[in-house]
């Protein structure tokens, strides 16, 4: 007897989930429209190639993401733009918080004029191992009462990317007569750190290095774990000026040199993390000058038959900003 009983209570489970698999069976899947609503409630806001061309206004609406790998980002300010940044990317904070300052230290005192409230929006990406890229930046001055941007573009004929205003006039000044005809950007100006005596150029390894004024060699490779290849110039009203972190000289010491000659290759010798060229002036007894008060200083403004070319890549870049989540 116990036996059967066994036997049936084993037989009346098969049925039971012989049932229930048949029911399931008749269940419907979820509907195509359910299942891509799902994902796209997760994917990335930037979810096409960033060189990608912009679909047609039919095809996309106006807040659709329109880069692939930048992230985008739109806040207020609490504090200082290092905490808002820290607050909003996280480890990522401390470098584009200063990637911002480098932008808006031309127009905006980030020391005085900057308020809580103030609107902050930019996109941006990290080019492995750790170089951050911002497309565009938007800051909004209370104080001020301006909107400042700067869209990332590189019109033809540069070697490199630039920042430029909506009315496509550059953001940053350039030194006339300065040591570089181009680089990427300016990563250090004099008041940037009280112990830093110069102003830093980010610039590929090679780059010729031109004499600001006729002058004369005074010395070269001098502090080589310090300096790397490095020439210094007494320039004719008799400043000094230096060069750093040269991949190779094209001087020796008491050679004259002219307005506009070449003097070096730009390097990543001496104490430095990455490529660029340190440009240092000095006066009297090692007084230190500031090579925007030394030098003449302009601002470029793009052509009419580069304006379209960037207009458009400033509409692109704006519904970037739009297509925030």
């Amino acid at each position: 007897m116990r036996g059967s009983g066994v036997l049936l209570v084993l037989l009346g489970a098969s049925i039971t989930l012989n049932v229930v698999l048949f029911l399931r069976k008749g269940e419907a899947p979820p509907s195509a429209p359910a299942a891509a609503a799902a994902t796209e409630a997760v994917a990335p806001a930037s979810a096409v190639a960033a060189d990608a061309p912009e679909a047609p206004a039919a095809e996309a609406p106006a807040a659709a993401p329109v880069a692939g790998d930048w992230t985008v980002v739109r806040t207020t300010v609490e504090h200082s733009i290092a905490r808002t940044m820290a607050a909003v990317a996280g480890e990522h904070g401390d470098a584009l918080s200063a990637e911002l300052a480098r932008l808006f230290v031309w127009d905006v005192d980030m020391n005085r004029d900057l308020q809580k409230g103030d609107a902050l929006e930019l996109a941006w990406r990290l080019v492995p191992p750790k170089d951050y890229q911002v497309a565009v930046a938007r800051f909004t001055s209370g104080k001020l009462g301006k909107t400042f941007t700067a869209y990332r573009y590189q019109q033809q004929g540069d070697d490199y990317p630039s920042y430029w205003r909506p009315d496509g006039t550059e953001v940053p000044l350039f030194l006339v007569d300065g040591p570089l005809k181009q680089y990427e950007q300016i990563t250090s100006l004099l008041k940037d750190r009280p112990t830093h005596k110069g102003m830093d150029f980010k610039v590929n390894t090679g780059t010729p290095v031109y004499a600001p004024k006729d002058g004369t060699v005074l010395r070269t490779n001098w502090n080589w774990s310090s300096n790397g290849n490095c020439v210094e110039l007494q320039l004719e009203d008799g400043t000094i000026a230096k060069f750093l972190h040269l991949s190779d000289t094209k001087v020796k010491a008491g050679e004259r040199v002219a307005r506009g000659d070449v003097i070096a290759l730009t390097g990543n010798t001496g104490h430095t993390t990455a490529p660029h060229l340190h440009y240092q002036l000095e006066r009297g007894e090692g007084k230190i000058v500031d090579p925007l008060d030394y030098h003449r200083t302009d601002r470029r403004a793009l052509g009419d038959a580069a304006r379209a070319a960037f207009d458009a890549e400033a509409r692109r870049l704006d519904a970037l900003l739009a297509a925030t989540p």
